[in-house]
């Protein structure tokens, strides 16, 4: 039933991350170009917001995963180390991914050519 709730709930949150990064990157009301995506990488606020959504396609792809694995017979009795795989990859790919948010730092001067 874990598994379920975790399921629904990044489902949620992934429609509400996913309608925020449509909105501002593909649909901007002006043109899109690198200095603009510096800008906004800039900004602890959109670091925070990257962050929350690469947990949350973590959170809903591996458990999903998980969950399609667990429908096979032969597979339930690897239950266990399943599970843990799946956290050791979430976690990982959670601190590489953070971490390269993280770190980035805008050059001090970004030179747009037109």
């Amino acid at each position: 039933m874990r598994l379920f709730r975790m399921q629904r709930f990044s489902a949620i949150a992934l429609v509400v991350f996913m309608t925020i990064h449509m909105v501002v990157v593909h649909y901007p009301p002006f043109h899109i170009d690198f200095s603009r995506i510096i800008e906004r990488l800039d900004q602890p606020l959109w670091k925070g917001i990257d962050i929350a959504f690469l947990f949350f396609v973590l959170v809903h792809a591996l458990s999903g995963g998980y969950a399609v694995l667990m429908d096979i017979e032969r597979v339930n009795a690897s239950k266990r180390l399943l599970m843990g795989a799946a956290v050791l990859v979430g976690i990982a790919a959670f601190v590489y991914g953070s971490i390269t948010i993280l770190a980035f730092h805008p050059p001090a001067a970004v030179v747009v050519l037109p």
